[in-house]
């Protein structure tokens, strides 16, 4: 771990301006850097909620009595509390069709999603962003997330662009978790967990495969619907294996 965060913290020191002295941005990068390479359970739970505060603001979340959130209540009644987790479930008035968690037990769905999937498959993909919280895909997806944000403060100390970025890094830090772009691997083994998640309630685990072939005619045979991740036949193949 000391090594990870040496290696990450010289990357920064890089980006830094050659002065005699570093500035309170310069200091703040390599803080984050640090941050980055040993970001505990707690904290990036603690960070999540932060994030999930600014994604809330900037999009709109459907009331408790509209029909889109009591049906997300009903779908989601048996597993309030998931593996440890007190999960807080709300819908996003928008059309893309996607779902995310965060280490803070957050969990937002589109209306999207609602829109063109039964209530298994629902809880399928519920379970699957789940399982990238439970497999510690989310915590490697918060440490890169602040590495970056570490970077754009070593640039923000040269000014230009970058720097107005950072500005924001909470809002920026919740849509770069949401569009983590995780490795296949990491997707096999949240989909494994899916199927699990669905025996383990008692509902259809077949709804995975209903999933993945509505992402894969969605998208035209090329890539998840979903932005962050990939295509959808292997995973459709991987499940069937499971079954």
């Amino acid at each position: 771990m000391k090594r990870i965060a040496v290696t990450i913290a010289t990357w920064v020191a890089l980006s830094l301006p050659l002065s005699g002295c570093m500035n309170q941005t310069s200091v703040a990068a390599l803080g984050d850097a640090f941050k980055a390479a040993t970001l505990t359970d707690s904290a990036a739970k603690e960070m999540a909620a932060q994030a999930t505060v600014q994604m809330d603001k900037k999009n709109p979340v459907l009331p408790a009595n509209h029909p889109y959130s009591r049906r997300l209540a009903k779908i989601v009644a048996p597993f309030k509390n998931e593996d440890g987790l007190a999960l807080d479930f709300k819908v996003y008035d928008a059309k893309q069709v996607n779902a995310f968690a965060m280490a803070n037990g957050t969990v937002r769905v589109y209306r999207g999603l609602l829109d063109n999937f039964t209530d298994d498959e629902v809880r399928f993909v519920i379970g699957h962003e789940i399982g990238h919280v439970k497999l510690g895909h989310s915590l490697k997806a918060m440490r890169t997330a602040y590495a970056t944000s570490a970077v754009r403060k070593g640039l923000a100390s040269q000014g230009g662009l970058a720097g107005q970025l950072s500005a924001s890094q909470l809002g920026a830090l919740g849509e770069q978790l949401v569009n983590s772009k995780f490795s296949r691997t990491q997707e096999t083994e949240s989909d494994t967990y899916a199927v699990s998640f669905m025996k383990k309630h008692g509902f259809d685990p077949r709804a995975g495969l209903s999933v993945m072939q509505k992402f894969y005619k969605m998208d035209g045979g090329k890539r998840s619907i979903l932005s962050s991740h990939p295509a959808s036949k292997d995973r459709e193949e991987h499940i069937e294996n499971l079954l």
